[in-house]
């Protein structure tokens, strides 16, 4: 279970960050949050579909590692295997909170905690240390709070683009089967797409407007990604046992 504190180079100073990627280190995982600004990075590897919060019913895109629960197909035995990383998988075991602070005109100040409780915590020296001997922060650390500020503005312009979408009616459900070579066969529910019908109905005012605000070029990665989706299935196929392909 996860336990968050705010950062500090007193509490925090010998804590090391494992950056190798592993099923051991929290990397098996079947997707991964994405946003608009990583998604001419992400359409290049991956495919990209939304989920809807189950809470609150809001959408939001993600990138597609493996076809169930625990399944990451682009983790492989020397690491991941793609060039790129999503942004929210690099993020490792840090978070923006907040504490109160009555100078900052909401009342709170972003801070950056760190989940003690994540196996990426470690203090061998092969692990990437946060603070500098003095107490500063080390380039490590402050890569990753630029990491972390692209992520909360990604959240931002996540809200914005799923509420285009939404009051376009662009997102419809989608059910992604599969047949692998051993003629299993798989289901993929609870993903969602862009509605290319709905799109290319449209007015050209609205994809003017579209256009402009930065979301059509989102759409268009997004719809660009699904040809990624036989590459899974492929990846997959490869992990069966050659004799899988003659079971009846």
């Amino acid at each position: 279970m996860a336990r968050y504190e705010m950062l500090n180079n007193v509490e925090h100073r010998d804590v090391r960050i494992l950056t190798q990627r592993s099923a051991d280190t929290g990397d098996a995982v079947q997707y991964a949050v994405t946003f608009p600004l990583e998604l001419r990075r992400a359409q290049a590897h991956y495919p990209i579909f939304f989920q809807k919060d189950a809470n609150t019913g809001q959408f939001f895109p993600i990138i597609l590692l493996g076809f169930e629960k625990g399944e990451n197909l682009f983790l492989g035995p020397e690491g991941w295997e793609p060039p790129y990383v999503p942004m929210s998988i690099l993020r490792g075991p840090f978070l923006i909170g907040y504490q109160a602070n009555a100078e900052h005109a909401d009342g709170r100040q972003a801070v950056i905690t760190i989940d003690m409780e994540s196996p990426l915590l470690t203090s061998a020296e092969d692990g990437q240390p946060l603070f500098l001997e003095h107490g500063g922060s080390t380039p490590y650390l402050e890569n990753l709070t630029e990491l972390l500020e692209d992520i909360q503005l990604g959240l931002e312009l996540n809200a914005s683009f799923v509420e285009a979408l939404s009051d376009n009616d662009l997102i419809e459900s989608v059910t992604m089967s599969i047949t692998l070579k051993n003629d299993a066969e798989r289901q993929l529910l609870g993903l969602y797409t862009i509605n290319e019908d709905r799109l290319n109905e449209l007015d050209d005012a609205v994809v003017a407007s579209l256009h402009k605000a930065g979301h059509m070029q989102s759409i268009f990665m997004i719809m660009a990604s699904h040809s990624h989706f036989r590459a899974m299935i492929d990846r997959r196929n490869a992990q069966l046992p050659e004799s899988a392909a003659n079971l009846g």
